[in-house]
């Protein structure tokens, strides 16, 4: 996802909407050793599911904000309002800043999105922080523009792991936009991005523009066999045409391979 190209009205919709949709991942970071190895599974069986709820029963936060998710947005098990309602309060309750920022914006029309976005970000909430770096850099919600709080905000959320602030963080240094121009940290922060799965869109920005560099040798040695494969997991066709003519036959099935052991190694998690 770039916020680069949309209009502040499109962003103040798309913002609310993307928040609550169910393509939106939950978080897979956790200090619980118990929820990070069930998180990091391709898929849950029964006994991981018995883990999630024990957790949740016996007072971790993270995982009563997990099953609230779940529930509200039917992720793997069918949507039930009252179950989800039930386990999001219950998260909430304990001050979990992730719970407390999806239920303020659930309830946005009753508050303010910028009570939800400060209050969350100053929590450490990547989502938020991202927002926050999008509202100073497009004139939304805040009353200024304000490029340098912009690139602070874009970088707490990817130090978080926000997939679209890496993105954007790589933009910055490929451009040098507010940063001196670094090609090195450009292909940094995009491959960041680019390891991210699922493709919500942030992810595959970043492997088009990771493969961009390895095509044009600009922060990273010229390596097309390197481009396309980062192309390719982008779903960028026109790129990988464009690349794959520069390269003979034998390159283009090993970065092929390349592309498809990738994706092997990086499953789609169940949960999202």
């Amino acid at each position: 996802m770039s916020h680069r190209a949309l209009a502040p009205s499109v962003l103040i919709i798309f913002f609310v909407a993307s928040l609550l949709s169910a393509q939106q991942p939950v978080e897979t970071i956790t200090t619980n050793p118990r929820l990070a190895t069930i998180l990091r599974l391709p898929s849950l069986e029964a006994d991981d599911w018995q883990v999630l709820f024990s957790e949740a029963d016996s007072g971790d936060a993270q995982a009563q904000y997990l099953l609230g998710r779940i529930y509200d947005e039917g992720m793997v098990l069918s949507p039930d309002p009252e179950k989800s309602a039930f386990w999001l309060q219950k998260a909430v309750e304990q001050s979990y800043a992730p719970a407390v920022y999806y239920d303020c914006m659930k309830h946005v029309g009753q508050g303010s999105i910028e009570r939800c976005l400060w209050r969350a970000a100053e929590d450490g909430v990547p989502d938020a922080e991202f927002w926050v770096g999008v509202a100073f850099e497009e004139h939304l919600w805040f009353g200024v523009t304000d490029k340098q709080e912009a690139l602070k905000w874009f970088r707490r959320a990817a130090e978080h792991d926000n997939v679209d602030a890496e993105n954007s963080l790589g933009q910055r240094y490929e451009l040098g936009d507010g940063v001196a121009q670094d090609h090195a940290l450009a292909a940094y922060w995009f491959r960041k991005a680019a390891e991210h799965v699922p493709n919500l869109g942030g992810a595959g920005q970043g492997r088009s523009n990771l493969g961009l560099l390895y095509m044009h040798g600009t922060g990273v040695p010229q390596d097309y066999i390197q481009a396309y494969k980062w192309f390719s997991l982008a779903g960028a066709d026109k790129n990988v045409a464009l690349v794959q003519r520069k390269m003979t036959p034998p390159q283009i099935v090993q970065a092929q391979q390349l592309a498809d052991d990738w994706k092997k190694e990086h499953p789609d998690p169940a949960i999202y």
